[in-house]
């Protein structure tokens, strides 16, 4: 089976921006299929914990390289 991911670009916006963008972006994935995000909003990794924990999605990866955020979020049911 092969999982589609969508990619999000969400560097240079502060909150709540990438959680408003990574809804939308959602939209277009298949449930079951990966979003990946890239954010520099420190703020942005408690807000993709609870954006999950409130939608039922899984965050499947979240991670920091220098100043950039990345999260990957599993699309649920």
């Amino acid at each position: 089976m092969q999982v589609t991911v969508a990619v999000l670009d969400a560097k240079g916006l502060n909150c709540p921006l990438p959680i408003l963008k990574a809804r939308k972006a959602l939209q277009g994935v298949a449930p079951g299929g990966l979003l990946e995000i890239y954010a520099t909003d420190p703020g942005s990794v408690k807000d993709f914990e609870a954006f999950c924990r409130s939608t039922g999605n899984e965050l499947v990866a979240s991670t920091q390289d220098g100043n950039v955020f990345k999260f990957v979020i599993k699309r649920g049911n």
